[in-house]
């Protein structure tokens, strides 16, 4: 069983800064692609960064987060972080962490990220 578990997430003004994490468990970590999505309320769920297997090499970002969102892994500690500076009103939305590996594509609960003007 694969298990993925968000947290970082919190309210903060614009401008500020968030850390998000996601610990995975139940796969062999560094052979998985991992990547951050976000959905706010009515609208559907969006990719937001995602970083390639092993030491991470290759990264994408939506363009809406480029240059203020970067995508990190710790393959001994199986963690994906997504480090969120310059944030706007608009970057507010629950935050979910997906693993891909294969046939897998498995998500987390979420984390709640919320920016005030």
């Amino acid at each position: 069983q694969v298990q993925l578990v968000e947290s970082g997430g919190g309210l903060v003004q614009s401008g500020g800064s968030l850390r998000l994490s996601c610990a995975v468990s139940g796969v062999i970590f560094n052979a998985a692609d991992m990547a951050w999505y976000r959905q706010a309320p009515g609208n559907e769920r969006e990719f937001v960064a995602r970083i390639s297997s092993g030491t991470g090499r290759r990264t994408n970002y939506a363009d809406s987060v480029k240059g203020r969102f970067t995508i990190s892994r710790d393959n001994a500690k199986k963690m994906t972080y997504l480090q969120m500076n310059s944030l706007k009103p608009e970057d507010t939305a629950v935050y979910y962490c997906n693993l891909k590996w294969g046939s897998a594509d498995s998500w987390g609960q979420g984390t709640q990220v919320t920016v005030s003007s």
